[in-house]
């Protein structure tokens, strides 16, 4: 025995897939004020890591660049500006193919670092924990089970010297 759906009429899955557009435009238009609020009161979001490098070297470039030099005088000015221009070129061209061909590197070395700062971090406050117990925590410390006070069952013996 075969059992048989009812036949639908086209005008109702039309229907229901019009709804589903709807739902998804709905959904869509939500979401892009959603962002456009987001950057309106936070500004742009950050680009990623090697983006960001980017955007780093340039800067640097831009004010090593624009920097007077007061210590070599009048004369040498220039010529040290020039030359300051010439080796911040050549840096950048030497970053930035780098940077273009490996971006997802820079990513991973940035997410990286943030687990490293992260275990530092939690290290850190471990240890201040300890630190800022008081008298009592070091005493627990003390007071270690752990401890060997001489009392067991290995080869030495407990000498009292009183």
């Amino acid at each position: 025995m075969s059992e048989e759906r009812p036949a639908t009429d086209s005008s109702e899955e039309q229907d229901r897939a019009t709804d589903a557009d709807a739902w998804a435009t709905a959904c869509a238009e939500d979401l892009a004020a959603e962002k456009a609020r987001r950057r309106a009161e936070h500004g742009p979001q950050p680009g990623s890591a090697a983006e960001e490098l980017k955007r780093l070297v340039d800067t640097v470039a831009d004010k090593l660049s624009g920097l007077q030099s007061p210590l070599l005088g009048g004369l040498a000015g220039p010529a040290a500006q020039q030359a300051v221009r010439q080796v911040v070129q050549q840096a950048k061209a030497a970053v930035e193919p780098v940077i273009e061909r490996n971006p997802d590197v820079f990513d991973h070395l940035a997410a990286a670092g943030s687990e490293l700062l992260a275990a530092y971090r939690s290290a850190v406050q471990a240890q201040e924990r300890r630190w800022t117990a008081g008298s009592a925590g070091l005493a627990d410390e003390w007071r270690d089970d752990r401890r060997d006070r001489g009392e067991g069952s290995g080869p030495g013996e407990r000498i009292d010297l009183d």
